[in-house]
């Protein structure tokens, strides 16, 4: 019994970190890493378009009641404002960044080249902050509005109207339970669903625009209505492009269209470095997506602004977050009707679905290489627990409300498509494209406008956006200071010279200096040495200085080369590049006492200042109380006291 009561743990254990690269490993001193993923096989572009389009084509579930809600009797115009915005704001955008970002990284890692430093580093935490409310809300509206699409359904609203909270929460947890048994991601179901979805709206916008046109009265009521509210064409376009923000939705799924880039097959020539079918497929995919979704965009909003009453887009309304659904049952009956409906909460569910795996593939790109995620959050499942957690407590806020999440949705997709249209801008101002530099300079002040005036209009968005960049910050700060005194170089490489320092030194005592370089001139080693034998009361010269140069010492996990020199035909001195001294330096030990078998030494001064103060300057600079941090490296790298490098400090 106690066996068992003692396996069970363990097997919950092992079962939620399935995946993670570093646990259980023995030997050797390399940091956390993550294992290559497997090559997979790539898919043609308009298969990949399929896997993208479950979150961009599934809008289409709930755009037209946010674009009757926001604009009125102005819907079909402020969605045309939208179509011009897609393609030719956010489409030539993101044909850039598949050029720039071809293996799937996205406008941010075009943005992280630019800044280094803790600047860039935070700057990147704010914009994954942004990236996680964009997602989240994904999961969490396509889920309210799958839920509306099932209790609105004329044969189950009489038992279920009271349940849609419950339902959202289910359908959230069946998402992270699927997850949990294990996800791939399955680009055939994609295209079913797709080409299911798209058929059935096929059908319904020809029927409701045939009894557009065959109920003549229809478009003179809404011109003449449209008229006296708003007088002539030119007000109408003004108020078009002051609600315009609210309909920003639409914009929804070219980020996720870049991030699928590795799914697509491309050219038998293409290599990593030079993916030129991948990124020609890629920018079909983009804008065959953009064109479709441009057509149903304005064929949608027409008709169900000129077919349905506007007192059911309000809440509580038959049309409401269902515009679509409402005529599929109006004008095609029941059957018709719910195989809509059934249709439409397969894909909205499956957006959840992508959205989940956006999610999981983007945090572990950057989070683990900054040192900022604790070892299980490199494991899916615990990562997975976390996301749904914070779904069940999003959609609580919003009561399940797609409304009320649409602002803080949309302020997600309008940040990221702003940074991805300032990227693009500075690459082609880089490049020397003056005239793409003015063109995309004019699309980012078009998208931050947009941007500022949802978050006016709606700050919903901007307040949960903050409050994933405020976690996501504390996490991450907590978990690289937890992880401070972790070794994290990934390789040791040794040139010719420093091979040949260490192989002189193998026969002997190993012993190092550890050197903060100054003026390097004969003086400084000579009163170097002189001081170290004093402090340690020890005769003899056999010493080979090691002087570490800190780089970025906001980076966390790199390799080390180390570099031979002799210097005023006496001192040997190995010099190495890193973001932090006490790492490098453990670092080094190991790899000579793995290389020689021999137990090397090291010596230093102790630092003057406070212990804090110089923490802090390790914590952030990389440098500070070098000699017990590198101690305290070497003794989370090596438990084993015999077999660890020799630390002494005078």
């Amino acid at each position: 019994m106690a066996t068992t009561d003692l396996a069970s743990p363990s097997r919950l254990r092992s079962w939620m970190l399935q995946g993670l690269s570093d646990m259980g490993k023995t030997g050797g001193h390399t940091g956390p890493h993550a294992e290559p993923e497997p090559p997979h096989k790539g898919q043609r572009w308009w298969r990949v378009m399929c896997l993208t389009g479950v979150d961009y084509f599934s809008t289409l579930g709930y755009q037209p009641g946010i674009a009757a809600l926001a604009a009125g009797l102005l819907s079909p115009i402020a969605t045309i404002v939208l179509v011009i915005v897609t393609l030719a704001g956010a489409l030539p955008v993101y044909r850039r960044v598949a050029e720039e970002s071809p293996h799937g990284e996205g406008s941010i890692a075009m943005l992280e080249r630019l800044l280094s430093f803790w600047k860039g580093k935070l700057f990147v935490l704010t914009l994954l902050g942004f990236a996680a409310t964009d997602f989240l809300i994904t999961i969490t509206l396509s889920a309210a509005d799958a839920s509306t699409h099932l209790i609105e359904n004329p044969h189950l609203t009489s038992t279920l109207h009271d349940h849609k909270m419950l339902i959202t929460l289910v359908l959230v947890a069946l998402l992270g339970a699927v997850f949990l048994k294990g996800f791939l991601e399955a680009i055939g179901v994609a295209v079913a669903l797709v080409g299911l979805y798209l058929g059935l709206n096929v059908v319904v916008v020809i029927v409701g625009l045939w009894h557009v046109i065959t109920e003549g009265h229809v478009i003179t009521d809404w011109s003449s209505a449209l008229t006296a509210e708003h007088g002539n064409v030119f007000v109408m376009i003004g108020v078009a492009l002051i609600v315009f923000p609210k309909l920003a939705l639409g914009l929804s799924g070219f980020e996720t269209g870049v991030a699928v880039m590795p799914h697509v097959k491309g050219d038998d020539g293409d290599t990593e470095e030079h993916p030129t079918g991948r990124i020609r497929d890629t920018k079909k995919l983009l804008t065959a997506a953009a064109l479709i979704m441009s057509v149903f965009l304005i064929a949608t909003s027409f008709i169900t602004t000129l077919l349905i009453p506007e007192k059911e887009f309000e809440s509580g309304g038959k049309a409401n977050g269902r515009a679509l659904a409402y005529l599929a049952h109006d004008y095609l009956g029941g059957v018709f009707g719910t195989v809509y409906d059934v249709s439409t909460i397969a894909i909205l569910w499956f957006a959840g679905a992508s959205a989940m795996a956006g999610l999981l593939n983007l945090m572990p790109r950057y989070l683990p290489r900054y040192g900022m995620a604790p070892h299980w959050a490199r494991a899916v499942r615990p990562m997975v627990i976390v996301f749904t957690l914070v779904g069940f407590l999003v959609t609580w806020v919003f009561d399940a409300d797609v409304d009320a999440q649409g602002g803080a949705y949309a302020t997600g997709v309008l940040v990221l498509i702003s940074s991805a249209a300032i990227a693009v801008t500075i690459a082609a101002r880089k490049a020397g494209q003056r005239n793409w530099t003015i063109g995309f300079a004019i699309i980012s002040a078009v998208f931050l406008y947009v941007t500022v005036a949802n978050v006016i209009e709606r700050p919903d968005g901007v307040k949960i956006g903050a409050c994933f960049i405020a976690g996501i910050i504390l996490v991450s700060l907590l978990s690289r200071l937890a992880r401070a005194f972790e070794l994290r170089v990934t390789s040791v490489t040794l040139d010719p010279m420093a091979e040949r320092f260490i192989r002189d030194m193998a026969s002997r005592k190993i012993r190092f200096i550890a050197n903060e370089p100054d003026q390097r001139d004969r003086a400084e080693y000579h009163d170097k040495i002189e001081q170290i034998r004093e402090d340690n009361d020890m005769p003899g010269d056999d010493f080979v200085f090691v002087e570490v140069t800190v780089l970025d010492p906001s980076e966390f996990e790199a390799s080390l080369t180390v570099r031979g020199e002799v210097l005023h035909n006496r001192y040997r001195v190995l010099t190495l590049e890193s973001s932090s001294i006490p790492n490098a330096l453990a670092a080094l030990l190991l790899h000579v006492r793995d290389t020689t078998g021999a137990t090397p030494h090291i010596y230093f001064e102790w630092t003057e200042g406070s212990p804090f103060h110089n923490f802090l300057r390790f914590f952030l600079l990389g440098q500070g109380e070098v000699a017990p941090v590198t101690r305290e490296v070497l003794r989370e790298a090596e438990p084993d006291r015999a077999r660890r490098p020799r630390v002494h400090t005078g």
